[in-house]
């Protein structure tokens, strides 16, 4: 596999993670039993990883569209992402 093929994946991956990241978070946000200090952080942890999708929407097409891409980054998005995304499954079942 080429660099760019390897960024394109490891992008796509962090936008999906992301994405189920901020899916997490805002369906724990909208819980009613949770108190409000809660139910804040979930908020701002859900518009947190929407920012962060979006970033990596956006290097996913600068990539596609252009060519322009850094494998390092795509690798550390991606790794970041998967993290994230496991992190906020796992306090969902504390929540």
């Amino acid at each position: 596999m080429s660099s760019f093929s390897l960024a394109v994946c490891a992008l796509l991956g962090a936008l999906l993670a992301q994405s189920y990241a901020t899916a997490l978070a805002a369906e724990l946000f909208l819980r009613r039993e949770q108190g409000a200090l809660a139910r804040r952080s979930w908020l701002a942890l859900a518009i947190a990883s929407l920012v962060f999708a979006l970033q990596h929407g956006y290097a996913l097409e600068l990539a596609v569209s252009t060519g322009l891409h850094d494998l390092r980054q795509a690798v550390l998005a991606g790794c970041a992402s998967l993290l994230l995304a496991l992190a906020v499954h796992g306090l969902r079942r504390l929540a």
